[in-house]
């Protein structure tokens, strides 16, 4: 870890030196002043405002509806210039010219973009009065779209943009400057390079925007890396098991039936019906969501973009799956504290209903900050600090941030007091200082997310936007659920304390290895120096090395499920961790490695394949393993009561059927289209509305009715089982009396037994 943070240090240093300039001013070669870096920052405060990445994307990051505005903007720029020249010189349009004179023109435009006219002395941007007359056009247009133009109307609805979305002229013209910034950043070379501040990035023929060198050369490195590592690791894994030992005696009855839940165990109770209330809520958000793509104004007539746009429903889609995933893995924290120690701290209850209130209170204020944002209800200040900060996954306003951290050291301080106790016995020392690092990382490394400031360079502002999406909830929270199962399992007898604590310590080392400098696969197109690149080609294949023997971790689960008659209580629970591991290799395996390579990142970047990967991630893993610990947690609650386990049954293999097919129709076909579209077009073809629209993609839009429907009717099943939980038409009537509970008591903790 130590080396790692440290080459990812010194690369945002490197990021901050060489991220691409905003100038002081951008001028004609006439000496007209078209506007200014102020300008700059104040249009991306806009676009932040109205959604930011959740209404197209700026650089490859964001929605996926309408289009990445960049590769919009350059390519809208590009063609207009070839066809005013092409009228000035030939008398007609450029696609009308042979080729001879479109090579010509092509050359031309080549030279006007792609040349670095910026002059870090002055801090001015030099262009030619024809591109600013260039811009003026397309200005007009995107302010057409983004007012309420009727003649654009059906293209608006395309885009799933409401009328007016910016109301002020204006704040309009602020946002058009920084599209054209980010769309200059795309087509023009660093000094001193023969390839453009994104690396190259988006695919654009007209200007020879094509994958340079270096992005063949280390997705070659990557995958031989990858296979190296694969080898190494199957082989470390044979000799392992050849070690293994099997003589561990597994318990007769349950150790958890024992324990009688303390105050604050109990206490955690509220935050899995919230997890359950969360779960619903995203899943209509998505389902509105979805449908935004086939009817951009409404859901079957209603016109509801009128007051739940796209933007707040993708936010709040976005923002919910990490609430109510983050809140499970916290609960289970809160109830496992407790029981590893046997110890319930004075006030602990209180500590756990006082951030259960916290957090409901971040929840409800940071969305409905984020619906005022988007109804351009508040200035640019403001909505930094309470609105919308318009970046995927980290929506939240600052203020919301802030709160949202010091929860999460609050929560830290909750987990340490209860487990003080045990860890200062001296016994399974190992694995509970594994428990307190991996706790104490969750709120250090959202703290990242606070790092970049309302006006930062878009270049900056994703290179720390990446260490929460992809270290917090991407790493650390995943090496938590590892210690966290290895802690359940202990606690039941399944495993021996020693073989948990290697086990943990091995594949979060194998995991991070990876995992941290993979960080930078997020961003080869981002503004960010070739080094990056190769840093982030090569471990982050690595990311992918140790989920090549998922297969094996899911077969063990599954073989201890039915190790002994009383393990079957937490069946559920257990093939739901069973699921992780599936999920684990698709999603975060297959489809992950499907576009990490720079190659296949540089044509992919923006487009559906993505989505696959999110989805069949974020969910098919950390979703499906907060579900996992919910269930055990709430069966840790009661754990004399017998579960009627037919609508949970029918819940997880329909959550699971149903997420796969949603992959299958829909989003993997667009997606591998969409590259198709990509690699002999462009990057602005592919996002566009003239391929986005056609029949073809409206069927395979449709067609994720059929994965979406099946999920969601086994999240609702899912919902009628936790519910019935509370109302006994979950539970049998008869109950497992082989022991006698305890209660914890003060005196020195053991962990692992029944105290």
């Amino acid at each position: 870890m130590v080396p790692s943070f440290a080459v990812l240090g010194y690369y945002g240093g490197e990021v901050y030196r060489m991220a691409p300039p905003i100038p002081e001013r951008v001028v004609t070669t006439e000496g007209k002043v078209l506007f200014t870096g102020q300008d700059v920052k104040d249009g991306q405060n806009v676009w932040q405002s109205m959604g930011g990445q959740q209404v197209g994307s700026v650089w490859g990051h964001g929605a996926y509806v309408a289009p990445d505005w960049s590769a919009d903007w350059l390519h809208r720029e590009a063609t207009w210039l070839l066809d005013h020249w092409a009228q000035q010189d030939h008398g007609q349009l450029y696609a009308a010219l042979p080729p001879e004179q479109q090579a010509g023109l092509k050359a031309r435009l080549k030279a006007e973009l792609r040349t670095n006219t910026y002059n870090a002395e002055t801090g001015e941007l030099v262009i030619s009065p024809l591109r600013a007359q260039a811009m003026d056009v397309l200005s007009a247009h995107y302010a057409s779209i983004f007012g309420d133009d009727p003649a654009v109307a059906e293209l608006r609805d395309a885009y799933a943009i409401p009328a007016n979305a910016i109301r002020d002229p204006q704040r309009m013209k602020q946002m058009n400057e920084f599209f054209f910034w980010s769309s200059w950043v795309c087509s023009t070379e660093r000094p001193g390079q023969a390839i453009t501040y994104t690396n190259n990035w988006p695919s654009e023929t007209l200007i020879d925007n094509r994958p340079a060198a270096t992005l063949l050369v280390w997705s070659l490195i990557s995958f031989v890396v990858l296979l190296a590592g694969i080898g190494l690791l199957a082989l470390y894994f044979a000799v392992q098991h050849g070690k293994r030992d099997d003589s561990h005696e597994l318990p007769e009855v349950d150790p958890l039936q024992a324990l009688r839940p303390t105050p604050s165990m109990r206490a955690t109770l509220k935050y899995f019906w919230v997890v359950m209330a969360l779960i619903i809520a995203q899943i209509g958000l998505g389902v509105l969501t979805a449908h935004y793509g086939v009817e951009g104004s409404g859901f079957y007539g209603i016109p509801l973009a009128k007051w739940l746009p796209y933007s707040v429903t993708r936010t709040w889609h976005t923002q919910l799956a990490i609430f109510w995933i983050a809140t499970a893995w916290l609960a289970t924290g809160l109830f496992m504290a407790p029981a590893v120690s046997g110890y319930e701290p004075k006030f602990q209850r209180l500590g756990v209903n006082f951030l259960f209130v916290c957090l409901l209170i971040i929840v409800v204020g940071s969305m409905a900050g984020q619906w005022f944002a988007v109804q351009q209800r508040l200035g640019n200040t403001v909505n930094f600090w309470f609105g919308h900060q318009g970046y995927e996954y980290v929506d939240l306003g600052r203020f919301w941030q802030l709160f949202l951290t010091v929860c999460l050291f609050l929560w830290l301080a909750l987990m340490v007091r209860a487990m003080w106790p045990a860890f200062r016995s001296g016994e399974n020392r190992h694995l509970l200082a594994l428990f307190l690092l991996a706790s104490a990382a969750i709120p250090l490394f959202y703290v990242p997310g606070l790092f970049w400031h309302r006006q930062s360079n878009l270049a900056i502002a994703e290179y720390w936007r990446w260490w929460v999406v992809h270290l917090w909830v991407e790493g650390f929270f995943e090496v938590f659920a590892t210690v966290v199962i290895a802690f359940l399992f202990t606690r039941m007898g399944l495993l021996r304390t020693a073989t948990a604590t290697a086990a943990v310590l091995f594949s979060t080392s194998v995991f991070l290895l990876g995992g941290i400098l993979g960080t930078f696969h997020h961003v080869y197109f981002s503004g960010t120096p070739t080094g990056i690149l190769a840093l982030g080609a090569t471990f982050s294949s690595l990311e992918v090395v140790p989920l090549v023997l998922i297969g094996f971790e899911a077969y063990e689960n599954l073989t201890m499920s039915r190790a002994r008659p009383w393990i079957g209580g937490y069946k559920w629970p257990i093939y739901f961790f069973v699921g992780v591991a599936f999920w684990n290799l698709v999603g975060a395996g297959l489809f992950g490695f499907m576009i990490n390579p720079p190659i296949a990142l540089y044509y992919m970047q923006g487009l559906n394949t993505t989505a696959v990967h999110g989805h069949a991630a974020l969910f098919g893993v950390y979703g499906m393993l907060g579900i996992g610990l919910m269930l055990f947690c709430m069966k840790g609650l009661a754990t004399h009561h017998v579960w009627k386990t037919g609508v949970l049954s029918f819940a997880f293999w329909s959550i699971n059927i149903g997420l796969g097919l949603m992959v299958i129709l829909s989003l993997l076909p667009v997606g591998l289209l969409q590259t198709w579209a990509s690699v002999e077009t462009g990057t602005w073809y592919a996002r566009s509305a003239e391929f986005m629209q056609t029949p073809t993609m409206h069927t395979l839009r449709w067609m994720r009715a059929i994965g979406d429907t099946i999920f969601a009717i086994g999240m609702f099943a899912l919902g009628w089982f936790v519910l019935g939980l509370k109302t006994g038409w979950s539970i049998r009537p008869e109950e497992d009396t082989t022991l006698e509970p305890v209660l914890p008591t003060t005196a020195k903790p053991e962990f692992g037994s029944a105290r």
